[in-house]
Parts: structure tokens; sequence; C-alpha cells
């Protein structure tokens, strides 16, 4: 296939890119700074113009929105919001208009709240899957939400076939250290549930979604196998949580978002783990 991808030159894209391209699809990316990987084709666009982002997007066979301000920090809450609104909208009414039927949305585990919340968040229960409540408080999160119900409009409407992907913290062997690391000694690792996700494996997640074939619209969640954290799961949950409900039961260091449904659906299985850097 010829897939249109947002947000080609990032971390995530970058690895989005590779997978692909090794799979023998062509990959036509989109962003707004330079080429950071192979690929078949690249455009330097700013997907807040409708009519540029239909330029951007004519002829591809799929498309996967990877493409947003990626936190609410160093921008203005507007700012974010409006931005992430914007370039959802767009790349999804743009797919409508085209007549391309396969669109991967990339979504965040931010939609239950998490890391960026002001007021804690109550969970129901741990591991977390698709039926736990969402629980939007900052821009960020409340882009992410609201980014798959524009998706879900479109489904509903009959123009697309999609998949939103929830990942927590991706990251890389070159960054992991650098960035979790001091996260992790923190009091506040509890916010990120202390979950992160390897680039590669989410690329492969979104491999794997932008070739299923599934209708209507999938919201799935994807995670490392493990947390971040060298302390085991439960007594990383006991001290930040208390006693909560175990939907199923945790070991070792287990992590704590649960991706049976994506391994179900779309045959997905992390490979990589920190502990393997």
């Amino acid at each position: 296939m010829l897939i249109a991808l947002t947000g080609s030159s990032g971390l995530l894209g970058r690895a989005i890119a590779d997978a692909l391209m090794a799979a023998g699809h062509h990959v036509r990316g989109i962003d707004t700074a330079p080429p950071t990987t192979k690929l078949s084709a690249h455009l330097n666009v700013a997907l807040e113009d409708f009519g540029s982002a239909v330029q951007a997007l004519a002829g591809a066979d799929a498309v996967i929105h990877a493409a947003a301000i990626p936190r609410p920090t160093g921008r203005t809450a507007t700012d974010v919001f409006s931005v992430n609104m914007a370039l959802a909208f767009n790349v999804v009414e743009a797919a409508a208009t085209l007549g391309i039927r396969r669109l991967v949305y990339a979504s965040s585990f931010s939609v239950l709240g998490f890391p960026f919340f002001v007021k804690p968040v109550a969970l129901s229960y741990l591991p977390v899957d698709e039926d736990h409540p969402l629980a939007p408080q900052d821009a960020y999160a409340l882009s992410k939400t609201l980014g798959e119900e524009i998706v879900e409009a479109a489904v509903r409407r009959g123009k697309l076939d999609a998949v939103s992907l929830r990942m927590p913290w991706i990251q890389s062997p070159e960054t992991f250290f650098r960035e979790v690391g001091p996260r992790r000694e923190s009091a506040e690792s509890g916010r990120d549930l202390w979950s992160y996700i390897d680039a590669r494996d989410a690329a492969e997640g979104f491999r794997a979604a932008v070739e299923a074939r599934n209708e209507g619209h999938l919201r799935l969640f994807l995670s490392a196998a493990d947390t971040y954290s060298d302390t085991p799961t439960l007594d990383l949950i006991h001290a930040a949580f208390g006693t909560l409900p175990l939907k199923h039961p945790i070991t070792g260091h287990q992590a704590v978002i649960d991706t049976t449904a994506a391994r179900d659906a779309l045959g997905f299985v992390a490979r990589h783990s920190w502990r393997d850097y």
C-alpha cells in the first residue's frame, strides 16, 4: 500500500516508517520537520490548513495520523488543544473526502487521565483495559479523547474503518535511561502507571493496524509487557493507590495496561523491554 504517515519525523513516526518500509509498503511522510529516516516520499506540510491536508493525503491507500503536540508542557493549553484538534479533524476529514477507507490514529493512555492530571484519577481497577472509564483533565488528554471521537464520527458516517491505538510513554534504547531514569526514582512515577512502550513495538502495532481488515472503529491499548520500574508491580500499586480491585492477577514486574484486546485483534505482542537495553 501507499500509506500517508503524518508526524513521520518524530520518534514514533520514524519507527512506524521503518516498520512499514520493511514490510514492503510505500510511505509518504508528512511533517513540518525534515525526514529522519528512509521514506518513499516526504512532504513538508502544515496540516492545520485543510486544503493542504487534502493535497498531502491524495492518492494514498491508507492514513496513519501520528502528528500532534505530544504533551501539555511547554505550550499553552489553548495551543495544545487547538493544534491537536485541528490536525485530527483535518486529517480525518481529508481522508473521508478523498475516499481513503483505512485510518489509524495515534491516541494515548492519557485518555484515562494520566499522567498530566490536576486532581488524582480514581482508578476503578487494574490492570486497565478498554472497559475502564475515561477521565481526561488536561488539554492533551482531552485532545486525544476527542480525537478518537472525530474518528468515531467519520466511522459512524460510513466513511472510514479505523483503529485508535492508546500508548503510554514511547521510548527507545537511546532515550530510556535519560528520560525515564530520573522519573522512575521519583514519587511522581505513579502518574505514569510505570508504563512505557518501545517505539519498535508501537510501530509493529501500527503496521498490524493499517493492514487489518476490521470494520468500524477499534480502540486498543498498547504497552510494553513490563513496567519501567525495578520494584515489583504489586508493591508499586499498594504504595501509590492502596488497595485496588485486580481484574486479573499481576505478578513480578508485569505491566498494569492490559493489551489482550490488541493481541486478539492485531496479533500484537510486545517484544522489547528496557531490561534488554
